[in-house]
């Protein structure tokens, strides 16, 4: 591999732009992926629910469970079918294995399904198939409420349907607490005695009618014409303008014999919000798309449509929201995200007092670079971050940065040897290649089972494992090629201002440094108020100009502050002491009997652990 290594050292700037686009790569990745609170896992389960009221118990399993048992039972995968019968209804639970194809198996039950419905009697409903997805829960809640009529609530509650469902990445806002509307015909008795109508006929004629009928097509010389049979009604006037009987030279319609008017369905259920009457829509997304972006744009669209309400409609209809699913995703990622910077400040920490503050520096770079890369791993399978993602990052801290630490620490003494910065990193990334490569393996070796746990719960937790696998082998690529380059560059880049610092310093002294700097500030204040007072528009030469002068500013306390380098000791091996840990080791390697006593003390403490757990432990529980 110090081919490879050499190639990379020898193309310094093609890899380090290389890394700024690959940083950026992730960084667009990180932004772009799903956000979610828990991965979408696809369940296993189908239900045939078939309504059939007034039906008992008993012969709903007669009628339907035992049809829908005989067809199901054939389908292919099938793991397990549970039926329930029930006063008015029955259901049939299928079970698969995990990994089954749901767009076959859906298409497979249906028919089984339509064969079982011949079986059925006629007045049983339709049966209805349901699919269980953790995606279609819904993600927010609109409420419609107030002192607005009720058909007035509906209508409105319906036209903003129409505009979140015309959102890409709404899947369906389905409607609850509204009541269908209706025509209710009040019959008068005494008419239907005064014109000698029964109510027989009078539902007959009522029942036969609003109906479309095919009426065939009439052919001629001229071509061939449908032929249109009005018989849909569309409003009250055709309901209420439909002959029933003719009386002597008058034709009796619905209108004579009662009353015609609009009014709803029975109440089977009440909806409140705040104590008022309301209509909400449950808004479910698609999945594999962005909840924080999809409520957004939800709750962007029904303001604007709300904005388009005439006064009057506004002061009666309040529009709210609850059960906002993004607020949680949103607290879930903001706080794993602390708790990821939280461990990255604390491994620098470790660093910092281990190593010294640059070489944390640079195990500092290899944190976010390598979460990055994963990010964009994780884009191109098509992932979404969630909280199991976000968990694999924080147990990816402390390992990712074994490799980086190896390859600082070979470097640093190599250039205290006197090696050029390149000599010193190319010596460590070929001398740590094979220790890195095998110690990031043994690690993805302990995660690579997660991978094949069976069941809901290897659905749910695999994602920990690719995170994991994803973020260590980023590690990789960091260590041995991205390491090495950025720390030349910085080596390079320190030499360069020291040059400067130091040139700065012979010509101009402390005081001129100062007094540079400040006037540097004075300008970078001067930009600032002057963008502060144009309504602080961001002018990217402004922004620039301000880049441009901190880094003069920083190079002239450089100049006043910094101290001329001291010439290169010659590289001394530290002094060895043996401490108690040094002496038992010595003790172990120098006694023929030790591989014995410490595999045996292995063995018990292995089989006393087993013990204590198998007899005091809980159990496990996922």
């Amino acid at each position: 591999m110090n081919i490879l290594v050499k190639a990379a050292i020898n193309r310094a700037r093609m890899i380090f732009a290389f890394i700024v686009l690959s940083l950026a790569a992730g960084w667009l990745a990180f932004s772009g992926l799903p956000k979610e609170g828990a991965p979408n896992i696809d369940i296993p389960t189908l239900f045939v629910v078939v309504a059939y009221p007034g039906v008992s118990a008993e012969d709903a399993e007669r009628l339907l469970v035992k049809p829908l048992e005989n067809e199901l039972k054939a389908i292919d995968g099938l793991k397990e079918m549970t039926s329930t019968a029930q006063e008015g209804r029955t259901s049939v639970s299928l079970e698969f294995e995990f990994g089954f194809d749901k767009e076959a198996i859906l298409a497979e039950v249906r028919a089984e399904v339509d064969q079982a419905q011949s079986e059925f009697p006629a007045d049983a409903q339709e049966p209805i198939i349901i699919e269980i997805n953790t995606s279609e829960f819904p993600i927010l809640n609109i409420t419609l409420s107030g002192t607005a009529p009720e058909r007035a609530l509906l209508r409105a509650a319906q036209n903003l349907q129409d505009v979140v469902e015309g959102i890409g990445p709404v899947l369906e806002a389905e409607m609850n607490g509204q009541r269908d509307e209706l025509l209710e015909i009040v019959v008068k008795p005494e008419r239907l005695e005064t014109y000698g109508v029964t109510a027989g006929e009078l539902l007959q004629v009522v029942s036969n009618n609003n109906q479309v009928i095919a009426a065939g097509q009439v052919s001629s010389d001229q071509g061939a014409f449908s032929v249109k049979l009005p018989g849909a009604v569309e409003t009250i006037d055709d309901l209420a303008n439909l002959p029933i009987k003719v009386s002597g030279a008058r034709t009796v319609t619905l209108a004579d014999l009662a009353d015609i008017r609009r009014t709803f369905e029975d109440r089977t259920s009440i909806a409140r919000f705040n104590g008022e009457p309301t209509i909400s829509l449950s808004v479910k997304k698609r999945p594999g798309t962005n909840v924080i972006d999809t409520v957004a744009q939800v709750r962007e669209a029904t303001d604007a449509f709300v904005a388009t309400w005439p006064e009057g409609l506004k002061e009666s209809i309040t529009v709210s929201y609850s059960l906002d699913e993004s607020i949680r995703v949103q607290d879930m990622v903001e706080q794993l995200q602390s708790s990821v910077i939280t461990a990255i400040c604390l491994v620098m920490i470790v660093v910092v007092a281990a190593l010294g503050l640059r070489s944390a520096m640079l195990v500092g770079f290899a944190i976010p670079t390598s979460f990055l890369l994963a990010f964009a791993l994780l884009a191109v399978l098509g992932m979404s971050v969630n909280n199991m993602v976000m968990f694999g990052l924080i147990l990816a801290v402390g390992m990712l940065v074994d490799g980086a630490i190896v390859v600082t620490e070979y470097a640093d003494m190599r250039t205290a040897q006197g090696a050029r910065p390149s000599e010193a990193y190319g010596e460590a990334a070929d001398r740590m290649f094979w220790p890195i490569v095998s110690s990031t393996a043994t690690t993805l070796c302990a995660f690579l089972p997660m991978l094949f746990w069976p069941g809901m719960p290897g659905q749910f937790m695999r994602y920990l494992p690719i995170t994991l696998i994803f973020v260590l082998t980023a590690s990789l690529l960091v260590a041995l090629i991205y390491m090495p380059i950025t720390g030349i560059i910085i080596a390079r880049t320190t030499r360069f201002l020291g040059r400067i610092t130091t040139g700065l310093r012979a010509r101009i002294g402390w005081a001129g440094s100062m007094l540079l700097a400040g006037a540097f500030l004075l300008a970078i204040a001067a930009i600032a108020k002057s963008m502060a007072a144009n309504e602080g528009v961001a002018d990217p030469w402004l922004l620039a100009a301000i880049a441009g002068l901190a880094a003069l500013t920083l190079i002239c306390l450089g100049a006043a502050f910094g101290r001329d380098k001291p010439a290169v000791k010659p590289y001394r091996e530290p002094r060895r002491t043996l401490n108690p840990y040094s002496w038992a080791l010595r003790w172990l390697t120098n006694n023929p009997f030790a591989p014995v006593l410490v595999i045996a003390a292995t063995a018990a403490l292995l089989v006393g652990i087993f013990t204590k757990y198998g007899e005091d432990g809980l159990g496990v529980e996922f």
